[in-house]
Formats: structure tokens, sequence, C-alpha cells
């Protein structure tokens, strides 16, 4: 794949950002910063350009783009020592009803990163046995100013509590298999058994995912959202840098165990040429990496698909689903379904089948609902 001048920027600076290193633009011509900010904010990594910003060492960055960037991470930093905040409430509040949870995803990885902070938060996600669940969905219920419809067959609820949105999740279950729930089932009953980590937040003690088990979690993650609705950098940025992280603890033989179980070696290894030829993960950290030609081409063709949709779609335009007619949105999804299926079918053809089939079933359950 070929990039612009300015996606070749917005890299070298997510780069240094990603690893503080230095970043030197000098080879790129007339970058527009508009245009570097726009992908930024695209992809959900505005703090990691940021930060890749102030290690520029050869070019005078403008200073109103400066001020741009510093203004956002301000806000950044804001919104997640306020989330910081309500998450050690929160546990807090649940653990003295005796109700116990892991926080998967979000905060707990952004301790991976240099400058926590600067990362770009989304959700709070919680992870508990089945009788936790329960409880915590009745215990939550009455703080939440919305409860959403709740998946009874995954465990999953989300509600709005403290202008807050949290998920709770009593499987981390999702439509990309029963192959890999399998395995998801058998990292939960490992987190359950006590395979956790500590993070002290605000005096309080709040359980993670040990980063055996998270690096699964978060790779699923990402799967299911690429053939979904579409994943942006920055959950890629966050799978790197847990496994920078956590390299000389994350046992590698177990790890490839648990993707060769799961059917996901070979989606592994075209996210892991991803990461090392867009991010800059040094090869002899990146667990089970193959140099193979194959599995690069496979990278670049996931890495065009991330800047066509943006993170979680940002970049489509979803507005038909409010001003079309049920009918004409309906039409609108399945062609727009048939397009990503052709596009995940270059890179991932059985992959690519099964969702088509599974999307195919839950467009006509809806149909039938009408809804």
């Amino acid at each position: 794949m070929k990039l612009s001048e300015n996606e070749r920027a917005f890299f070298a600076l997510v780069r240094a950002g990603l690893w503080e290193h230095d970043a030197w633009l000098l080879l790129f011509n007339n970058i527009d910063f508009n245009e570097v900010f726009r992908l930024a904010q695209e992809q959900s990594v505005v703090g990691l350009v940021a930060a890749g910003v102030e290690h520029v060492r050869d070019v005078n960055v403008p200073m109103k783009y400066r001020h741009t960037f510093i203004g956002n991470v301000l806000l950044l930093e804001q919104r997640n020592k306020a989330m910081n905040d309500f998450i050690s409430s929160i546990i807090y509040k649940m653990r003295k009803a005796d109700i116990y949870a892991v926080l998967v995803k979000g905060q707990g990885t952004a301790l991976c990163y240099e400058r926590p902070l600067w990362r770009d938060s989304g959700d709070i996600d919680l992870f508990l046995s089945e009788y936790n669940y329960q409880a915590a969905k009745e215990f939550l219920k009455p703080l939440a100013s919305h409860v959403y419809g709740e998946n009874k067959k995954r465990l999953h609820i989300g509600m709005i509590i403290d202008s807050w949105v949290v998920e709770l999740h009593g499987t981390m279950h999702s439509d990309y298999s029963l192959r890999v729930n399998k395995g998801l089932d058998v990292v939960q009953n490992r987190i359950f058994d006590g395979k956790v980590r500590n993070w002290i937040d605000n005096g309080v003690n709040v359980f993670l995912p040990s980063a055996d088990n998270d690096v699964i979690i978060i790779f699923s993650h990402i799967l299911q959202h690429f053939f979904v609705e579409g994943i942006g950098l920055r959950q890629i940025c966050d799978w790197c840098r847990l496994i920078w992280t956590y390299h000389m603890e994350i046992d590698v033989k177990l790890l490839e165990k648990q993707l060769k179980s799961m059917g996901l070696m070979s989606e592994w290894k075209s996210f892991a040429a991803l990461a090392v030829d867009y991010l800059g993960l040094p090869v002899n950290v990146m667990p089970c990496y193959n140099s193979s030609k194959r599995w690069h081409r496979k990278g670049h063709k996931i890495m065009a698909l991330i800047l066509d949709t943006g993170n979680f779609g940002h970049s489509r335009d979803m507005s038909y689903k409010q001003k079309d007619v049920f009918v004409v949105r309906l039409a609108k999804s399945f062609m727009r379904r048939n397009k990503d299926t052709f596009h995940h079918f270059l890179i991932f053809p059985l992959d690519a089948m099964r969702m088509w089939v599974k999307m195919l079933f839950m467009g006509i359950g809806v149909a039938v609902k009408g809804k």
C-alpha cells in the first residue's frame, strides 16, 4: 500500500509517541498538519501524535498546530483523571457489596503507555463471573440514568452512570466464531482462578487480567471489530504496548497453543506484520512473528481498511440510519456488508465468508422484526 506524504508523517509521529523516540519529518514534502490532526482524531490517537510532535527534531511544527495538540491533550488528561476517579469509586462501592469485577481493556491497558493520561479513552468494561454479573447488574441499575438492552445469551449489558458508559460482561464472547468463544472461556476460567494483575487506583485495588490472558482478550476484540464495524489504530496500539510492556512475562508457548486452538494464528501473523511495518514494534518482541511476505501483504491490506474506515467506522457516512426509511436502511446496510466482505475476503477468505453468513442471518432477524 502506498501512503501519501501526510500519512507517512502521521505514522512517523505515531511511532515517536508510541515508543517515545525522536521523529524526523524532513523527508516528507509539504506536510499538511491539518490533515495529520484529522487522521489522529479519526483513529483516536491524538495523544500519541501529540507526544510524537514533542519528539520532532528536524522540523519546526507551526505553533498553531502545537497549540491544537496541547489543547486536546489537556482535555484528554482531564477526562482520563475523571474516569480513573469514577472507576476507583465504583469498584470500591461494588466491593463493599461483595461484588468482584475485573477491569478489561480501556484504562487498564492505558497503564502500558509511557503517558497513560494521553490515551484516548472509551467505555468502562467490567468482566465478571456469572454470579457477580447478576449481582452487579442489580446493584448498578439504580445508579444508572440509562440502561441499554441486555444480551442475556452473552451476559452483556451497558448503562450510563454519572455520564460514563459502563459495560458489564459475564462472558467475552463475540460474533467471530464458536471456536474463538471456547478459547475465551478458557481465558475466563484462568482469570477467575486468580490469574490477574493489580492496579492501585486512588488507593483502590483494581483487578486487571494477567498479561497472558489480556493479550488474547484484546486481540479477539480487535478481530471482532475489524469484521463487524471497523477497527481503529488505537486498539492496535494498545495491543502493541501491552506486548511491549509484558514481553518478558508472556508465555509464548502458551500463547501459540491458545492461538492455534482458537484458529487465529493466520490472523495474528498478519496483524503482527502490520505492527512491525507501520508501528515499529521490534521483531524480537512480537510473539509468533513470521517474516514471510505473505503476512506483510495481508498487513498492508488490513492497514488500507483501517485508514478507509477510521476508528469503529468513524469516517463512514452513517446518516442514512437516521434519515432513511427502514427498507432503504436495510438495503444500504446489506450493500455495505457485501462491500466489506469483499475486502475482508481478499485478506481472510474463510473468516470473511463465515462472518457474512452470520451477518446475513442477523439482518434477516432484524427484517422480520421490522426494526
